[in-house]
């Protein structure tokens, strides 16, 4: 058996590869939308894509499942479980929904879909035998089912997705979800969708797999599952989860109505700085990378800095919007322009018209950046912390009003009045928010630093 983990630091996800090299076929496993990776691997293992699988309908990513499958004729298999609501709508050709104990075969592996609800209805995971060498199982592919150290939040329905309460339901599921999982073979390898970093929970592991055996013993939900404390797992389970990012809603939707297909793209057309300027004139935003430092010494008219290259993805679906407007990038060249627009790609963000060459900044129009110094922030002074719950939580300005970075799109109603500063941790959050409101006309002042320059001059040292 062939297997092979593909990992994206940005958004903590996974995917998998598993192959028969005997038979030369293999399924892929919640695939993203950039799937030449997987087009690649299989071929330099001499395998066929035949199977695609996804876990669930995804909230924090764009699923390339469907993709993949018409790209390779490959049978695309996802739940058929689940409730009405969250139910795929389209289909693709050999399409399949699968219930708990459907089992199909890559070749020689045997591959058994088990229902496993709780973060989401709909849940599957795929428990996964190499006949040639037994018929105990050694893979156990959970998607946001169970990770290392934690199991999938049950709210986002709620928190992201316009659901009312189905979180307390999505517990009681869980717990059960968890009582067949602790009746698998203790040995048996577990295989998660997310790893630390990942929003959807809130204590993920950083090493890639774990055990059955591992999880039911030393798992912070082990001792509710062996005292059959279904009540006190639930409250446990549901307090101090990380802030859900609104464009997961978006994405969740665009999971099950299928996701746009890239089919073979063109190459981004390279702008000069004059039609760079022109097309920022009419309203197309220009997404820049570089850091900050640089970005806030002559910021682009209407720009967004999204200064940290392995959190763009992530930082674009927090505040960009496709159905909003169309979206340049700046890079040092066409190679680095395609490297970006694919990690765009994750988030569902395809509208990308073109790119304009780093070294042609300098004649790009610009606008001075709003910044205040932390001796500035005064008592009455509007402040917006864009940190998390949690950060908030552990100490923050005075008054302050927090809203987390991946919810300001949605809520722009709900900002101050006036001008404002905005701050998160370190100052990276915060410069890609006050760049992003500036540019829609906001006086929203970056503090220089954020809250880690501002404490140690305000707050008591036994609050820092």
């Amino acid at each position: 058996m062939f297997f092979e983990r593909f990992y994206d630091d940005d958004l903590a996800q996974a995917s998998y590869l598993v192959g028969c090299q005997q038979a030369g076929e293999c399924l892929v496993i919640d695939p993203v939308r950039d799937i030449q990776r997987y087009l690649d691997t299989a071929a330099a293992q001499g395998l066929r894509v035949t199977h695609v699988a996804e876990t669930h309908i995804h909230a924090d990513y764009l699923s390339g499942g469907r993709e993949l499958a018409l790209r390779t004729g490959a049978q695309l298999l996802v739940s058929g479980e689940g409730e009405p609501d969250w139910q795929y709508t389209y289909t693709v050709p050999g399409m399949q929904k699968v219930r708990h104990g459907h089992t199909f075969w890559v070749g020689n592996v045997q591959v058994e879909v088990q229902h496993t609800p709780g973060h989401t209805p709909e849940s599957i995971s795929f428990l996964v035998t190499d006949t040639p060498r037994g018929n105990l199982p050694v893979m156990y592919f959970t998607g946001d089912f169970v990770f290392v150290g934690d199991v999938g939040r049950p709210d986002l329905l709620d928190e992201a997705a316009g659901g009312q309460d189905t979180r307390f339901q999505g517990a009681r599921a869980l717990f059960g979800s968890l009582k067949q999982f602790a009746e698998l073979p203790p040995s048996l390898q577990v295989w998660p969708g997310h790893g630390a970093g990942s929003a959807c929970g809130k204590a993920l592991g950083a090493v890639p797999s774990t055990t059955v055996g591992y999880e039911t013993a030393l798992a912070w939900w082990s001792h509710y599952l062996q005292s059959g404390d279904e009540a006190g797992f639930a409250e446990e389970l549901l307090s101090g989860q990380p802030d859900a990012p609104l464009y997961y809603g978006r994405m969740k939707a665009q999971n099950r109505d299928g996701a746009a297909l890239l089919g073979d793209v063109a190459p981004l057309p390279e702008l000069s700085a004059a039609e760079a300027n022109t097309q920022m004139a009419q309203g197309v935003m220009l997404i820049d990378p570089r850091p900050r430092e640089d970005y806030q010494r002559a910021a682009p008219t209407f720009s967004v800095n999204l200064p940290q290259p392995r959190q763009l993805a992530t930082w674009a679906g927090w505040l960009l919007r496709p159905e909003d407007r169309d979206y340049l990038l700046l890079a040092r060249d066409s190679q680095e322009a395609e490297a970006l627009r694919r990690r765009l790609w994750m988030v569902g963000l395809d509208n990308v018209r073109g790119y304009v060459r780093a070294d042609r900044a300098a004649a790009l129009t610009t606008r001075p950046m709003l910044q205040v110094q932390p001796s500035e922030v005064q008592p009455g002074v509007a402040v917006l912390d864009v940190r998390s719950r949690a950060e908030y939580a552990g100490g923050h300005i005075p008054g302050a009003q927090q809203l987390h970075a991946g919810r300001v799109a949605w809520h722009l109603d709900a900002l101050p009045a006036g001008e404002f500063t905005v701050h998160c941790q370190s100052g990276a959050r915060s410069a890609a928010v006050s760049s992003w409101l500036q540019s829609l006309g906001y006086r929203a002042a970056d503090l220089n630093g954020g809250f880690e320059a501002w404490a140690p001059g305000h707050l008591p040292r036994g609050q820092l």
